[in-house]
This record gives structure tokens, sequence and C-alpha cells, in this order.
């Protein structure tokens, strides 16, 4: 028989174990978890896209979804991109929450229509008669030598439309809580996953949990310098804010996450307390997310800096196949230690 001293230890052990316990997955895993989770959860849940049934998807996120759920839940398409989104968007109308999956993200222009004119636009054109509790996915990004085709950033493409939500997911933890959140959602949302980050592992909590859809990250917080990334600029910016912490600078690094609507809350509390801000992503200089944020901040929090705001970009070209090219087209950690050198200064 336990003492009560033994009671309450055991009880300590296990409350440990539920609020630690956790297992170990690869982000491409942890997109398939979440997406398998609300499939249980809800019946209304399905996923349409090329390849997406019995061969698991170009980057396997649905794998073993096909035969755990069958064909009519997870529905391979023809190579039609303006067909089947515009088929989830029809179904979201009637009541199902579909998941559509484009193999690359640069094929959904393609669809771009379908995602202007409808997925956007039918809540606010119906008088509110239909919501379009719709989520489209797929990986995107500067990969390793897969051509300009193949390495678009169309966050910028798509942040104009109205009515549309923007996500984008650089861990396996946020990966899988952004993509629950994205599906009970009643808005559409673009949830942008990228090509390189899918082999990342990481330990996620065994309980269930969501992300907000709306709210920013905190990474790394510091005193001198505000920096906002996202996705695959994430780790970047980590990697310089090593050699900056040697050199004496205290950066404050931020995962914006939600690219539509900022996270002004979090930004502005961040820009109040560092006066400067650097803005580090891989979408292109010319009407990128970066220049909206730039916007924002200045609108909004102008008075609080102490210097202009920096914005490192993509080059405003084509992603060059040749490896040693493409390298020079997108933001690396060196050219984040010598602009917040010059921010600071």
């Amino acid at each position: 028989m336990l003492t009560p001293f033994q009671y309450l230890l055991s009880g300590i052990y296990l409350t440990r174990y539920i609020l630690y316990s956790r297992h170990e997955l690869l982000l491409f895993e942890a997109l398939q978890e979440g997406l398998e989770e609300e499939m249980e959860r809800d019946i209304r849940v399905c996923v349409m896209g090329e390849d997406v049934g019995h061969y698991g998807g170009s980057y396997k996120v649905t794998k073993g979804l096909a035969k755990k759920f069958g064909d009519l839940r997870v529905l391979d398409t023809p190579i039609a991109e303006n067909s089947f989104t515009g088929m989830g968007i029809g179904a979201a109308m009637t009541g199902l929450r579909p998941v559509v999956e484009g193999m690359n993200m640069g094929f959904l222009l393609l669809a771009f229509n379908q995602i202007s004119n409808n997925c956007g636009m039918l809540h606010y054109t119906s008088g509110g008669q239909f919501t379009i509790p719709i989520v489209i996915r797929g990986p995107g990004g500067v990969g390793r030598q897969l051509g300009a085709e193949h390495s678009q950033r169309l966050e910028s493409y798509f942040q104009s439309i109205p009515g549309i939500q923007m996500v984008a997911c650089s861990t396996p933890y946020n990966a899988k809580g952004l993509m629950k959140a994205a599906i009970r959602s009643e808005n559409p949302v673009i949830l942008f996953e990228h090509v390189l980050l899918y082999n990342l592992k990481e330990r996620i909590p065994d309980e269930d949990y969501i992300c907000n859809l709306e709210e920013a990250e905190m990474v790394r917080p510091g005193e001198h310098v505000t920096i906002l990334t996202y996705s695959r600029m994430r780790y970047h910016v980590m990697q310089a804010a090593k050699t900056l912490v040697n050199k004496g600078y205290d950066p404050e690094v931020i995962d914006i996450r939600s690219l539509k609507p900022f996270d002004l809350y979090t930004i502005g509390n961040s820009v109040k307390k560092t006066h400067r801000v650097l803005i580090v992503e891989e979408c292109m200089r010319t009407g990128g997310i970066g220049a909206s944020l730039i916007a924002a901040i200045t609108e909004n929090f102008n008075d609080y800096l102490d210097a202009p705001i920096m914005c490192l970009s993509s080059q405003d070209v084509p992603t060059p196949y040749a490896g040693t090219l493409e390298e020079v087209t997108v933001v690396q950690p060196a050219q984040i230690v010598t602009a917040v050198e010059q921010l600071c200064q």
C-alpha cells in the first residue's frame, strides 16, 4: 500500500508525463498527422489533388489516408488545377471541408481565377449565404535546383485577394497546429509549405493542439533590433543570430507565420522595444510580403522607429537552375549580419 508521500510523488510523475509526453516527427509527417486527426474528428473533411490518393502525395503528406478513409474522401484528380480547385470550392459551399493540394504551388496559378473570383469573394457576393471553409496547401519556395517554374514564391500573388487568409509553417509543431486550425476555420486559408523544410525533425506534443492562424511566434527575444521573417528564412535568420550574439548584438526574432492578416500586436510591441526593424523573406522584393510589412509598420508604428526599415528579399529574377546562381538570388545569413550591423550603427 502506497504512503501519502508516494501517492503525491506518483501524481507528480503522472502530471509531468501528461504535460511533457511528446513524439518525434518530420514536418511532412506532422502535416499528415494533423490532417488525419481532423479527418477522424470531422467526416466532412476530405482531400483532393493530383496523386494525393494511393501514391500519398508528391511529398507524402497524404500517405496512407486513401487506404484508411477511402477514395471518396481522398480523391485523386486529373492534372487540371482550375477544375479540382473549383470543385473544392463548390464542395465547401455545400458544407464539406475540403483540403486541396497543389502538387507545386506554382501550378496553382492555373487556378488563380477560382481562388480569387470564387474562393475569396463568394461569402461576400452571396450576402453571407455561403461560407468557404477550404484549405489550399502545397510545397513552394526555392528548392535545390528545381528550376524557375518549380521555385515560385506565390505569397505576394495571393495576398491582395480579399477574403483569403494566408499562413506559412516553419516547424513540425506549427505545421500540424496550423493545418488543424486551417481545416477548422470558416474562412478559406492558403497554407504555404516550403519544399526544403519537409524533413525537419522535432518533438511535438501527444495531446491535441492548434495554432492561432493570426498569431506570430516569438522565436528569440532581444533588445537591439526586430527581425521579422517566416518559412525557410527563419533558419537563415537564426544562423545569423548566432554570429550577431557573438558580436555583441541582441536581435529579437519573430516568425510572423500569419502572412494575412499580420499580427500587428506582436510586431508592434517588438518595434516599440527595439526601435529598429529588419525584414528577411524569400519572396520577391517588388510587391512582396516585406513591402506590405513595411507599409503596415510605417502606418502604425513610425513614431517608434529610430532608423529606416530594412528589407532583405530575393532578387527580382527567375530562379536560376545552376546551384551557385540560385544561392545568390536568395538571402544568405552573412547578408543578415551585415544588415543588422548597419541598422545598429
